[in-house]
């Protein structure tokens, strides 16, 4: 399941850092959090779709190693981007 192009905009323009900013690591973030979201969601309705709960996984190690990345690169502003996405941690 991907996010379609509308979300995804909408996402990048409260997360970017300047006005072109696509790629940044809190952009990266918050669309995994959203993707995150969604697919918790899909998996409470279908709990046996083992495929999509790997895919889950896979996006929470990377979201992580973003988390770290941001943590040891820019103390502020991870601290900032956990607070807005509401983050554990």
């Amino acid at each position: 399941m991907s996010l379609d192009k509308g979300t995804k905009e909408e996402i990048t323009k409260k997360f970017q850092l300047h006005e072109k900013d696509t790629g940044s690591a809190d952009v990266q973030i918050a669309i995994l959090t959203e993707r995150i979201t969604e697919l918790t969601e899909h998996l409470k309705r279908a709990p046996k779709d083992h495929g999509s709960r790997l895919a889950l996984l896979k996006l929470v190690g990377q979201r992580r190693r973003l988390l770290d990345y941001l943590n040891s690169t820019d103390t502020k502003r991870y601290q900032t981007l956990i607070n807005k996405l509401k983050l554990r941690r």
